[in-house]
């Protein structure tokens, strides 16, 4: 096969990822904190084995080396439930998984059935004193300061914990807007957290559809690559046995 079918093959396989996290995105649009992501490609340069080619000192393979994620923030949403929490600018809130700890930018809370502030996955959210939260089944207002303060008409219950990063872009991502790293956090003195509001998804979904139908397109020329070279192979044989 030549070269030609081969860089068409190495192109399809990287729009398959390319589709892979374009289609995932998609269906995060309406994930609270979701984080776009794009695919990161790098050429690999390689010399021709053939000697007739007029490209036999440059041949290009397309070659993903990782996702690049998008941590702007995204637009917010009001929804006037308590237990919802928007932070403005940098930051993380901090749950405890089984895994260990976690953090995300999801603020979706609600209180369990004892009463403890989790996350969208039944996390419990954690203070600065690195402690749960605890409501009393007689306690019926909940109050989020902006400075992430957590009180009830009956007492003040702690201070959300938000962290941030050095490099946003190390961080792994795991199920359920929740991210882990080996990097040491750092409080955010003062965050500035909005109660009652959640902060969305960034991802643009005119983007993304735009970008799912490039995709399929440089798929498909790609496939007309290789079945023209294919084509071209087989009629060069066929004249090759013709002459024999």
């Amino acid at each position: 096969m030549e070269n030609s079918a081969y860089i068409a093959l190495a192109h399809q396989n990287a729009l398959w990822r390319r589709m892979d996290v374009v289609a995932n995105n998609i269906a995060n649009m309406n994930t609270p904190g979701y984080k776009g992501e794009e695919l990161m490609f790098t050429e690999y340069l390689t010399r021709s084995l053939n000697t007739d080619s007029a490209f036999k000192d440059r041949i290009v393979f397309p070659r993903d080396i990782g996702i690049a994620r998008d941590m702007s923030e995204g637009a917010w949403q009001s929804t006037d439930n308590p237990l919802d929490v928007a932070i403005g600018g940098e930051g993380f809130f901090v749950v405890e998984t089984a895994a260990g700890r976690m953090y995300t930018r999801n603020g979706h809370f609600k209180l369990n059935q004892d009463g403890q502030i989790v996350g969208a996955n039944g996390n419990p959210v954690l203070s600065t004193t690195n402690q749960p939260f605890f409501v009393a089944p007689n306690e019926s207002q909940i109050n989020i300061s902006e400075d992430g303060t957590v009180s009830t008409e009956n007492a003040v219950l702690g201070r959300l914990q938000v962290v941030s990063f050095e490099d946003e872009q190390n961080l792994r991502k795991e199920a359920g807007s929740l991210f882990y790293t080996d990097q040491d956090p750092q409080p955010v003195e003062t965050p500035k957290l909005h109660q009652g509001v959640l902060e969305g998804s960034n991802v643009n979904a005119v983007v993304e559809m735009t970008q799912m139908i490039e995709i399929n397109r440089s798929y498909t020329n790609a496939q007309k690559m290789i079945e023209n070279e294919n084509e071209r192979q087989r009629r060069a044989m066929e004249a090759f046995r013709g002459q024999v």
